[in-house]
């Protein structure tokens, strides 16, 4: 390619540049200088049902994606107008061919010939929240750690995940009521042991009645299994329920 052209492409880029960020500027960032509860009058969009605010969400993802191909296209233009002074300009990257004049004439910015042009249609722009939610739970979950009881990430999703969420029971495979919709819904809430669910104590600890609650029928129907949960088996749990019987 001899001086004559590179000139012509160098300006055919400069414009193209001139171009974009007059596009940039013109839309102010597409409207992304505001959150999106802002820009619809909301105070907070987390009491809505995602359905609520469909039409809102999808034009900040079409402005998200027009902001972020204006971006990209400038990150184009201003490396090939770097190729131009480094005398690379023209050149495939992949197969060091050169790039034929019809291509660059419909696109200036190419750095790659037809064949060896990669698919970069997929965005690689990601939500940062991603960054913290894989694994789920993962930088606040003690589960895993040994002696450790403390109130974590998960614990509190399940302390307010059980006053509702938008999704249906049948969105669940095993769904079957509004109060199990969450992750390890039945797992015990203020209590260790299985029986401490369900057994009431006095003030020094001795056991006084027995609750029929989930967490009984939990217990009776032995799904964890006897052993590994308490000291108190089925059969001494009968027991148990005749001597309160008796005493009251």
């Amino acid at each position: 390619m001899d001086q004559e052209q590179l000139e012509y492409y160098r300006d055919k880029l400069l414009e193209e540049k001139n171009s974009l960020l007059h596009q940039l500027k013109l839309n102010e960032s597409f409207g992304l200088d505001e959150s999106m509860n802002a820009s619809i009058g909301e105070l907070s969009g987390y009491d809505n049902h995602p359905g609520d605010l469909a039409t809102e969400m999808y034009e900040r993802e079409k402005d998200i994606a027009l902001e972020e191909n204006e971006v990209h296209l400038l990150d184009l233009v201003n490396e090939a107008l770097e190729r131009i002074e480094d005398g690379t300009y023209g050149y495939c990257l992949k197969c060091k061919k050169e790039i034929p004049i019809e291509r660059l004439n419909a696109v200036p910015y190419a750095k790659y010939c037809i064949e060896h042009q990669p698919n970069d249609s997929i965005s690689i722009q990601r939500p940062i929240e991603e960054q913290f939610l894989m694994p789920p739970f993962g930088r606040t979950s003690f589960d895993d750690k040994d002696n450790e009881t403390e109130f974590d990430g998960e614990d509190a999703w399940q302390a307010v995940a059980r006053f509702g969420t938008s999704n249906p029971p049948d969105y669940f495979r095993d769904g079957d009521d509004y109060d199990h919709l969450y992750i390890e819904s039945r797992e015990p809430r203020g209590y260790v042991e299985q029986v401490e669910g369900f057994i009431i104590t006095d003030a020094d600890g001795n056991p006084i009645d027995v609750t029929r609650n989930e967490a009984y029928d939990a217990y009776m129907e032995n799904i964890e299994g006897e052993e590994g949960i308490s000291e108190i088996h089925i059969d001494d749990l009968a027991e148990l329920e005749d001597e309160i019987n008796d005493k009251n």
